[in-house]
């Protein structure tokens, strides 16, 4: 097991986990790294783990609040001239390590109306968020039937896979665009006597297809093709929708 991919795990899942990292036993269940891939190998302790890939002992039971996540989207709402889209948030956070990601923004405030709701107060008590009210009232405004939404949250309308097959020894991690929530089995086309082995659902086809690409990056054979480990599927197949 290679160091520099754990410490690549402990970031990810803590980025996902509201920035807080997770504890060792959880981190296990969640990624498939195991106790003694790591203990007595690299590191003597989960802390001494920790430590490397970059957070402090105050940081381990520490994770964004509220006001933090307002802020920060805020800020990306002027940054771009519109309230964010869940893209935009994914975008944004492979981009800046500090910025949380989408999955936060919705386990915390719900639906989007929900977040444009205290938004608009949080930005009203602060210079230079003018802007940002403008854009939550515009929001709000009564829609017409056919554009209203009452279900909507803060992620958006999954139009497309990723996709891991098998062939022979070999995998292929590819990706294909859809309309709307077609089902995959009836847009991928996948090369004979190759066996599907997962499909994540994205609103991102070609972001999300480039991370795989890069996560497996030493691994990769051929153009899409891969030799992957037991760990690497068990990694993709964890993700269902990203």
């Amino acid at each position: 097991m290679d160091r520099g991919y754990i410490i690549q795990e402990i970031q990810r899942t803590a980025k996902e986990n509201d920035g807080k990292p997770l504890g060792r036993k959880k981190f296990t269940s969640e990624t498939g790294i195991k106790l003694y891939d790591w203990l007595g190998v690299y590191w003597a302790t989960w802390s001494d783990a920790l430590l490397e890939a970059g957070f402090t002992p105050n940081q381990f039971q520490v994770a964004f609040d509220k006001a933090e996540l307002l802020d920060k989207y805020a800020r990306l709402a002027l940054e771009l001239g519109q309230l964010p889209a869940s893209s935009q948030l994914r975008l944004k956070a492979r981009r800046d390590p500090t910025f949380p990601t989408h999955t936060v923004f919705g386990r915390r405030f719900g639906t989007k109306a929900h977040l444009v709701r205290q938004l608009i107060d949080h930005c009203r008590e602060r210079k230079g968020f003018e802007g940002v009210v403008k854009l939550c009232e515009t929001y709000s405004m009564p829609k017409t039937k056919a554009h209203t939404d009452h279900h909507e949250t803060t992620t958006d309308v999954i139009i497309g896979f990723v996709y891991l097959v098998k062939s022979g020894k070999y995998f292929k991690i590819g990706r294909s665009n859809a309309t709307g929530r077609r089902t995959y089995e009836l847009d991928l086309q996948l090369p004979e006597r190759s066996k599907t082995i997962h499909v994540i659902r994205t609103d991102d086809p070609a972001g999300i297809e480039a991370y795989w690409h890069r996560r497996f990056d030493s691994k990769r054979k051929n153009g899409e093709w891969f030799e992957l480990a037991g760990e690497d599927v068990a990694a993709f197949k964890r993700r269902k929708v990203m």
